[in-house]
């Protein structure tokens, strides 16, 4: 049951990279919405950067176990009802966000971003079973712009809803959000494709895999480039709200600079052209030096001040042309029978990166001040744009 490809796609197997995009942006606002809410939360709760970022790593730890993990999930539940174990997370989160005090924020953190976390890779190997290597970046392209609409409204209006309504309002928002999503999946009724069922008939070894992973170097900067361009926007989404703070500015202020910097994603198909003509690792390598000198930007100004702003949105822009390419180099380099090790791998820079910030910026504020960080993650973006330089060119 569930063995072959679902009717809701195969009507118009054109339609499937629609339907993947759609589902993608109902997962998406389950998450925007309190993307520039939480942060603040936490600083309220909390009292201070340090201790935020400390909630962060705490978050980040469990997080990156559940994922690394992930095959043994499949295993014993299948896919799609991981992917309901997601949203149960998401709706767990919510009441723990809602209630909890002090440190148990973490667990409320930490749980909604495994939920994102086991929705990411059980869509990337959808994605993988239904689409074509050469329809890849088109699909892409579509599930960025249709994100690039719900990031748009998601962060000012969860921020707004936290400031003008009922502070539990964003959260019984994203509850209904993930219902959403879960019955959209239901209805698609996605199931194993046959490309990858050899693959998971047999118990995964995650120390076994990581070496392999490693061992093959299309792979490794594959992973590089992704973990940069996800530690830039944990960056934004955890420290963003708090600058805008800092530099004395309104509260909804941050939501505007997270919806603004999200909405760059509606310049998708331009992306996409610009990559047609002049190629898709290029496209990767500017993306990356735009997102450094932007940071670099921020640590010349100093302390928070208005005009950071303007770099923050000029680094989302790089970062944007990584979400829409960032992919790409993975997905056509893995070879079909590794699917799933390799994007059960892939798919922890979601959780390195969730847990390489905040352990980053708690180092440098030990011996130095927080503006610090902002080289560190310059160095290491333009430490991935060296590294996409030996990518084939024809990606």
């Amino acid at each position: 049951m569930f063995d072959r490809r679902p009717a809701a796609l195969l009507v118009v197997s054109g339609r499937a990279g629609e339907s993947f995009a759609r589902l993608n942006a109902l997962e998406g606002i389950a998450r925007s919405l309190l993307m520039g809410v939480i942060p603040l939360l936490a600083l309220e709760v909390l009292g201070s950067k340090e201790m935020v970022t400390r909630a962060y790593l705490l978050a980040s730890i469990l997080t990156l176990a559940i994922t690394l993990n992930f095959a043994m999930l499949e295993r014993l539940l299948q896919r799609r009802w991981v992917v309901t174990l997601g949203a149960a997370c998401t709706m767990i989160a919510m009441t723990i966000l809602i209630l909890g005090e002090g440190m148990i924020m973490a667990l409320g953190i930490g749980l909604q971003q495994a939920a994102a976390s086991l929705f990411s890779v059980c869509l990337s190997l959808y994605i993988m079973d239904y689409i074509g290597k050469q329809e890849l970046i088109y699909t892409e392209t579509r599930r960025m712009l249709y994100a690039g609409i719900v990031w748009m409204v998601g962060p000012i209006l969860g921020l707004w809803l936290w400031e003008n309504a009922a502070s539990w309002a964003p959260f019984a928002l994203t509850v209904f959000a993930a219902a959403s999503m879960l019955s959209y999946f239901w209805y698609l009724r996605l199931g194993h494709g046959p490309g990858i069922q050899k693959a998971r008939s047999h118990s995964v070894n995650v120390i076994k895999i990581i070496p392999r992973y490693f061992k093959q170097r299309p792979l490794r900067i594959a992973y590089w480039i992704t973990m940069s361009r996800s530690i830039f926007w944990v960056t934004l989404f955890i420290y963003g709200p708090i600058y805008v703070i800092e530099a004395k500015l309104p509260v909804w202020v941050a939501g505007g600079l997270l919806s603004l910097a999200s909405s760059l994603l509606l310049i998708s198909p331009l992306i996409r052209r610009f990559a047609g003509r002049v190629g898709t690792r290029l496209t990767i390598i500017i993306a990356l030096v735009l997102a450094g000198s932007s940071m670099l930007m921020l640590y010349a100004i100093g302390e928070p001040k208005p005009i950071g702003l303007v770099f923050w949105v000029s680094a989302a822009l790089g970062g944007v042309t990584l979400d829409v390419l960032g992919n790409i180099p993975f997905m056509r380099m893995v070879k079909p029978r590794e699917r799933i090790e390799m994007t059960m791998i892939f798919s922890t820079w979601r959780e390195g990166s969730q847990l390489l910030t905040p352990l980053l910026v708690s180092t440098v504020l030990l011996f130095a001040p927080f503006e610090i960080f902002y080289v560190l993650l310059a160095l290491f973006l333009f430490g991935a744009a060296i590294k996409a330089s030996f990518l084939p060119r024809r990606l």
